[in-house]
């Protein structure tokens, strides 16, 4: 629905539109923002630049197939944002299976690794770099973990960072992982580390503590005809309780005064018009909308605004004349010989995508930046270069390409560089003076939310208005977080409070625990074992290839330790099984001790501690 120009009628309405909440952007957090305010009783009004709702969380139609931007799982830790899906889609969901492998030097690995798929595509000389490269980051680990590399180091060891995190980052950033803020990692592959994806081989995807890690979920809920589908049923929903929700408005300046926002000024086909409100909620990009605010804000907020990096995207889709030309959802390119980051199998995701059961269709995923060279290629050519590249990758034929379509979005991925935080703290800063101007969403607040922390903030920021008061900001930051319930912490907003927050402790116990670290008892056995094992497996081969008169007289040492040990090929497998058992039965023994005295230390000294305390608290008061 597009409004036309400002007229008489809309002047005479203006001091009652001036009493609802204006919302720019029509995506998941805008979309959610407006229903949320309509559950609380305020009027809204949405304005969207583009001509379809979803944001990048759209579904793209061309010719009966549909193709997701980026592939989005409806999963969720936030019991709230679950609530909110099945309500509005009680029976469009579909159960999906997650498949996902990487192509790593024309390899398939499986995603998440498993320990017996990834040794044997590696090889045994690359799984034994692999293990030692672990212990060396266990026993020498990066001090400080201030960017992804470091942060990704610590946890899998330089060598499988190198295979399976670095070319991929860097292709998707377009920037040197070291210049990557270790917060990205700690959004996104929270709860993982190499102990971790080891341990869900065997026991399943949930850590030592019994947490599901995030990136370790299996199956997941997907609308059966793709994301859009969800925000095209909220649209409807919204509009039909008295939202509008207004294409091809550009919303170009932000008018305040006073510490106020007061309307907005968009741009439509038909000219400009202004729309006034007394609550603004923005999803725009924090460099746009700095842009926007008349008058301007200071120098330093507005360059702090402009600072902000994006990476920008675009999908090539292909339309194949083949029913299933592989099995995955998403396929991770780990090569720098293509520039394809990532390719998506609609189909996989939904059977209901594709219209035709003997046709599929897939997107090629490539990161980039406007204006660049794979920006501005013409469509023909980024069709014959996906179909070009796929092919060199031996997942489809070319002679099976039928169509193809592309889709670019701009500013797609916030960047999260060294200095990004610092500029959001210039930017909040000066937001503090327009109480009546709220943030939300990925670019909203320039945070590479899952659109679930998304939608989130927007429900914060709706409730915010209606008398609560929440920080908007808080959604996503910490690495660890819970889902608090607390009936006394809803501000009447709602029956309960979902705030991703960290556990709280006092900072005396956090200096303790960091003073006093404890061992991991599976990772130092795995420590142990692994270079034990493969070691003494890789020198019994070494002897069996070289043969010679002598070769049985060598490592028979071994035998008075290791049961059944032979120089032979069925002795360096009983080798390799009871030299990982013992070692890792030895690491894991040592951990064990190394804690208990640790904890025995550190609880003493608590003791001491609270002593002080409590000595120091009647001091005060007897003074």
């Amino acid at each position: 629905m597009l409004t036309q120009p400002a007229n008489s009628n809309e002047t005479a309405d203006k001091s009652a539109d001036a009493q609802r909440c204006v919302i720019i952007g029509a995506g998941p957090a805008g979309l959610t923002a407006a229903h949320e305010l309509l559950e609380q009783g305020h009027r809204a009004i949405v304005l969207e630049a583009d001509h379809q709702v979803g944001g990048i969380s759209r579904t793209v139609e061309y010719k009966g197939f549909r193709f997701d931007i980026g592939g989005h799982r409806f999963f969720s830790k936030v019991e709230m944002v679950r609530d909110w899906w099945d309500r509005m889609m009680p029976d469009d969901f579909l159960v999906r299976p997650r498949l996902s492998r990487i192509l790593y030097d024309d390899k398939f690995f499986d995603y998440p690794l498993k320990p017996l798929n990834a040794l044997r595509s590696l090889g045994l000389l690359e799984s034994i770099r692999i293990g030692i490269s672990f212990v060396t980051i266990k026993l020498f680990p990066y001090r400080e973990e201030d960017s992804f590399e470091q942060w990704v180091s610590n946890r899998f060891g330089r060598r499988l960072y190198e295979i399976f995190f670095k070319t991929y980052t860097e292709k998707v950033w377009g920037m040197p992982c070291s210049e990557i803020s270790a917060d990205w990692a700690a959004q996104r592959i929270k709860d993982l580390d190499l102990l971790t994806a080891v341990r869900t081989a065997f026991l399943g995807n949930r850590g030592s503590d019994g947490k599901v890690v995030t990136s370790l979920i299996e199956e997941f809920n997907y609308p059966r005809l793709g994301p859009g589908m969800m925000w095209e049923r909220v649209t409807e929903v919204i509009e039909q309780r008295g939202c509008p929700v207004e294409f091809g408005n550009r919303v170009e300046r932000v008018n305040h005064s006073d510490g106020r926002v007061r309307s907005v000024t968009a741009r439509t086909d038909e000219g400009s018009r202004e729309v006034f409100g007394s609550n603004f909620i923005s999803t725009m990009p924090i460099c746009d909308l700095f842009e926007a605010l008349d008058p301007p804000p200071p120098e330093d907020a507005l360059q702090a605004a402009r600072d902000l990096r994006y990476r920008d995207f675009l999908t090539v889709g292909l339309i194949l004349a083949c029913s299933d030309p592989f099995p995955d959802n998403w396929i991770y390119i780990h090569s720098d010989r293509v520039r394809v980051g990532r390719i998506q199998n609609f189909k996989a995701w939904s059977p209901e995508m594709v219209p035709d059961p003997s046709k599929s269709c897939i997107g090629l995923e490539y990161f980039v930046q406007e204006n660049d060279d794979l920006w501005s290629m013409a469509d023909d050519d980024l069709i014959a270069l996906g179909a070009q590249e796929s092919a060199s990758l031996g997942l489809i034929r070319t002679e099976d390409v039928i169509d193809g379509v592309v889709i670019r979005m701009p500013k797609a991925y916030p960047v999260y560089d060294r200095d990004y935080q610092k500029r959001l703290d210039v930017i909040r800063a000066y937001l503090e003076g327009l109480p009546n101007l709220q943030l939300v969403g990925r670019n909203g607040q320039h945070r590479y939310n899952n659109q679930d922390h998304s939608m989130v903030t927007a429900i914060y920021a709706a409730r915010n208005i209606a008398g609560a008061d929440y920080d908007v900001w808080g959604v996503n930051v910490e690495e660890e977080y819970h889902e608090e319930t607390s009936a006394s912490q809803s501000n009447g907003a709602s029956g309960e409070r979902l705030v991703p927050q960290r556990l709280e402790e006092s900072r005396a116990a956090r200096v303790l625990r960091d003073a006093f670290a404890r061992y991991d008892a599976i990772a130092l056995g795995f420590a142990l074992a692994i270079p034990t094992a493969f070691g003494l497996f890789a020198a019994t081969a070494i002897l069996l290839i070289k043969g010679g008169p002598a070769v049985g007289a060598n490592l028979t040492l071994l035998s008075n330790y290791i049961v059944g040990f032979q120089v032979s090929w069925a002795g360096a497998f009983i080798v390799l099984v009871e030299a990982g058992v013992l070692g890792f039965g030895f690491g894991w023994a040592m951990a064990k001790l190394i804690n208990a005295v640790v904890g025995w230390q550190e609880r003493a000294l608590i003791r001491r501690l609270e002593r002080h305390l409590v000595f120091e608290a009647l001091d005060k008061k007897v003074s």
